[in-house]
């Protein structure tokens, strides 16, 4: 059974980092986009970005683009999302997700396995 568990959410101060990290199971090939969703309180679910795990390439959402970085270490079947410069409307349920194709990867209905989401809090 493919399986996506997200940890690393957290309070952090505005200006601050915090990684996000995912640990994928059940997965039998490598060919697959696996990202990262944002839902904000009140807000529709957002992608941020996904990466390919058979090479690497990475895509960003322009929200994101230039604070945070994605990167996967397959070894491990782990992704990871570093995200820095911190805004308070960064605040949300961060969820990691998996895709066959791009760019459905960014998008909800292109999803085909969803993680249960942690929280980020950005505040003073």
């Amino acid at each position: 059974q493919q399986q996506l568990v997200e940890s690393g959410g957290g309070l952090v101060q505005p200006g601050g980092s915090l990684r996000l990290s995912c640990a994928a199971s059940g997965f039998i090939d490598n060919y697959w986009y696996i990202g990262w969703f944002r839902q904000a309180p009140g807000k529709e679910r957002e992608g941020l970005s996904c990466i390919s795990i058979i090479n690497g390439v990475a895509n960003y959402g322009d929200s994101v683009k230039g604070r945070f970085t994605i990167s996967r270490d397959n070894a491990k079947k782990m992704v990871y999302l570093q995200m820095n410069s911190l805004k308070p409307e960064d605040t949300g349920i961060y969820y990691c997700a998996a895709s066959r194709m791009f760019p459905l990867c960014l998008v909800t209905g292109g999803v085909n396995v969803w993680g249960k989401g942690t929280s980020v809090t950005v505040s003073s």
